[in-house]
């Protein structure tokens, strides 16, 4: 059935400007980008994570109209080693703490942001992340 995450789109009014920040946010430039026929960047995607799994921002012209203005759908919560140092660099680039710091049981600790485009971008600390990427390098 649901094997792992293959994109995660967020829209946003300026994909270009979303995709400088969140290339300051990753440290990586986006490997792909599609321009609309007015030449303006309407998609780009990143790959990260220990998957290279693909982070796309889409112009929100394109956006179901069921979402309307809201945020909508689930919060997506990417592993990071430093959480609070993670959060703070967010921060300091614009986004807003949502959900501060909340630990949920020993070995599972959460933090959500509203990145300057209007998306909930989740951060976690997950034992079980890393036990699943020690087991992959570990038949790798």
């Amino acid at each position: 059935m649901l094997r792992g995450i293959a994109t995660v789109n967020l829209y946003v009014d300026d994909p270009a400007a979303a995709a400088a920040w969140y290339a300051d946010v990753l440290g990586i430039e986006p490997y792909f980008t599609r321009r609309g026929p007015d030449d303006r960047v309407v998609y780009t995607e990143f790959r990260i994570g220990d998957l290279s799994q693909e982070l796309g921002l889409i112009d929100r012209r394109f956006a179901p109209a069921a979402f309307g203005d809201r945020p909508a759908g689930a919060v997506v919560h990417w592993h990071v080693d430093d959480l609070e140092g993670t959060l703070a660099r967010l921060e300091e680039l614009g986004a807003t703490v949502l959900l501060p710091v909340t630990e949920h049981g020993p070995g599972f600790v959460t933090a959500s942001v509203v990145d300057p485009f209007g998306n909930v971008l989740g951060i976690m600390t997950n034992v079980h992340y890393l036990e699943v990427v020690e087991e992959r390098e570990a038949v790798h």
